[in-house]
């Protein structure tokens, strides 16, 4: 028994007891999920690597059935990008001038809903806020999954200029654009160009908080529609992120074609590579 469940059986408080029991079970689960997560990784990385399900079994003392099944249950690895036992996902508000009042848009609460769904399907625990219209926002949490471009943030305006390679700037006539240092390319949105076209740039990384104690995961387009086109990335292809550059600190360009008259994807690519910050990005 341990030191923690037997204090948490002392407690003669009924309420108090309550309380502590489903807040540890709450913690427990969470801990039981990132170990199968864990456990699958492991064994998807040794047969990657060419062993045999039997030749793992015997190597961990285990059957060759239990591995084949930890192979092909449990929680997938990939899920880890976007966090491990809980993920905050946090989208932003906006200030509607002409009515006085605060707003949320449309896309936005479309990319904040799918990205708490594909959480949700890969075992993680999901909460959401929102940025207020002020751009204050705690960065310096586990977990957080944060919509929010430059522009309505000083604290994200802030986390996007620690980005060695791709910088957010504005255009000489005005409009946002990303800059890709590596190359010199300025990406900017089919809204901001003439004639205009129904064609976005969205931001993917991951990167330091402010405290320099953990990560966050980053998105946002110059538009809204660009945030909408990386979290289908997200949804299609986080086994292939994963893959590439796991949990370390990262940051990319997605090309967004979009239907104009719902704003939804209709396709999404890399605009350039997955560039990782713990490597020489210099051209």
């Amino acid at each position: 028994m341990s030191d923690e469940l037997q204090r948490i059986m002392a407690i003669d408080d009924p309420y108090l007891l309550l309380r502590e029991v489903t807040t540890r079970l709450a913690d427990a689960q969470q801990e039981v999920t990132e170990l199968a997560r864990l456990r699958r990784r492991v064994v998807q990385d040794l047969h990657a690597q060419g062993l045999s399900y039997a030749q793992i079994a015997a190597k961990a003392g285990l059957s060759r059935g239990r591995i084949h099944q930890i192979r092909h249950t449990g929680p997938a690895p990939e899920g880890a990008f976007l966090g491990r036992g809980a993920v905050t996902v946090a989208t932003p508000l906006r200030r509607d001038d002409e009515r006085g009042r605060t707003v949320v848009a449309v896309d936005d609460v479309s990319s904040g809903k799918r990205l708490e769904d594909l959480a949700r399907s890969y075992g993680l625990d999901v909460t959401s806020e929102h940025v207020p219209v002020s751009g204050d926002i705690d960065l310096n949490r586990d977990g957080l999954v944060v919509v929010c471009g430059p522009r309505m943030s000083q604290e994200m305006w802030e986390t996007y200029a620690q980005d060695p390679v791709l910088r957010w700037e504005r255009a000489e006539d005005g409009p946002w654009t990303v800059v890709d240092r590596s190359t010199g390319t300025v990406h900017r949105s089919g809204q901001d160009s003439d004639p205009a076209r129904p064609y976005d740039v969205g931001y993917l990384g991951r990167l330091s908080r402010p405290d320099g104690s953990g990560s966050l995961l980053a998105i946002a387009g110059i538009h809204t529609q660009g945030s909408l086109g990386v979290v289908q990335l997200l949804a299609n292809d986080l086994n292939t992120l994963w893959g590439q550059v796991g949990d370390r600190r990262f940051s990319t360009l997605v090309g967004v074609e979009y239907d104009p008259e719902t704003s939804e994807p209709q396709s999404v690519g890399l605009l350039c590579p997955l560039y990782r910050h713990d490597e020489d990005t210099s051209a």
